[in-house]
């Protein structure tokens, strides 16, 4: 009887603990992997939200100017607006250095303009950018 509990009672071998040891660091690198991966998706996310912001921000510029225009000199309001410098001499908003933005007004008939705003950063190794663009019309008659 005390040989059978002798060897149930092995202990585990120098081989086994290794094994074990190194299962349990792969599955850790594993995960650290996935969470270096994941907050580096959530950073691009934020400034891609952040741009978009922006070059809807750049738009909404380029409508107030457009009203301003028109409801404060209605007889030439709509072609002072279509003329006009400075809708289009965006550099960088102000807050965000890294980001630059390009607003380009573009007539396509007498009465209407397609404003088009593009959003750019530099993010990891490379250059992104986000592009809005939006029709605004001449709605005084």
């Amino acid at each position: 009887m005390n040989k059978f509990l002798r060897q149930k009672n092995k202990a585990f071998t120098l081989v086994e603990t290794l094994v074990s040891i190194s299962i349990f660091t792969m599955s850790i690198l594993g995960l650290m992997s996935i969470l270096a991966s994941s907050i580096s998706n959530t950073n691009y996310v934020k400034q891609k939200i952040t741009a978009e912001y922006l070059a809807q921000e750049g738009i909404e510029h380029a409508r107030n100017i457009r009203d301003t225009h028109v409801l404060y000199d209605i007889s030439l309001g709509w072609d002072n607006f279509k003329s006009d410098d400075s809708v289009t001499d965006y550099d960088s908003p102000s807050g965000y250095s890294n980001f630059n933005r390009e607003v380009f007004l573009t007539p396509i008939s007498s009465d209407e303009v397609k404003i088009t705003s593009t959003v750019m950063w530099n993010q990891g190794s490379g250059q992104k950018s986000v592009t809005l663009s939006a029709n605004l019309f001449n709605w005084i008659e």
